[in-house]
């Protein structure tokens, strides 16, 4: 018999404002750990190459994401729980206007780190992608409970980390990483 899942989150509600300090803050860190990451090592950071064909394979890949993750979401009910709590914790506060920094923070940062320099400094290879990737879904920790999350972020990290290994271009995963985090927002805002 199966343990049954918790009621209540492990951390009480923020607010709005410490909503989007702390996204702010984890984007400048972030973007932080980047740069020192480059300054004491020799890293070639992977390009952003802008073309029309780029932004509409990230966005599909951020549209499959999303699909993904609804179908997740639906099959594995420790994932929805997970996901409720996550989303429930960073979006609940949120006004509408503010999806849109939830794409952009995030995406930016987090793929310049993860997918622009982590990757290309391990060997820009399927190793270097699982490892980003494990790292990734680290980052989106919070709490003993929220271990399905986890999961999925790493697997979300590892077809970002793919992408980028396939096709040579930062630009396709910060694309399909901003447009997972607003579809996801969006539709989850429509719902609640």
């Amino acid at each position: 018999m199966s343990k049954p899942l918790p009621q209540e989150p492990e951390f009480e509600p923020l607010s709005r404002i410490q909503i989007l300090a702390a996204m702010g803050v984890t984007a400048i860190l972030l973007l932080l750990v980047a740069r020192i990451w480059l300054w004491l090592d020799d890293v070639i950071i992977l390009e952003v190459q802008l073309s029309v064909s780029a932004i509409a394979l990230g966005v599909g890949i951020g549209l499959g994401i999303t699909v993904a993750s609804s179908l997740v979401y639906q099959l594995w009910p420790a994932y929805q729980y997970s996901a409720d709590v996550y989303l429930k914790l960073v979006l609940k506060p949120l006004i509408w206007p503010d999806l849109v920094w939830l794409g952009i923070l995030p995406g930016l940062s987090e793929e310049l780190l993860f997918r622009g320099v982590m990757l290309p400094a391990l060997g820009f290879n399927s190793v270097a992608v699982v490892v980003s990737s494990l790292c990734f879904g680290v980052l989106h920790f919070s709490g003993v409970q929220q271990w399905p999350y986890v999961i999925w972020a790493t697997a979300v990290g590892a077809v970002l980390g793919f992408s980028a290994l396939e096709t040579g271009n930062l630009l396709i995963p910060i694309v399909a990483h901003m447009t997972t985090n607003m579809v996801s927002s969006l539709l989850w805002k429509l719902e609640g």
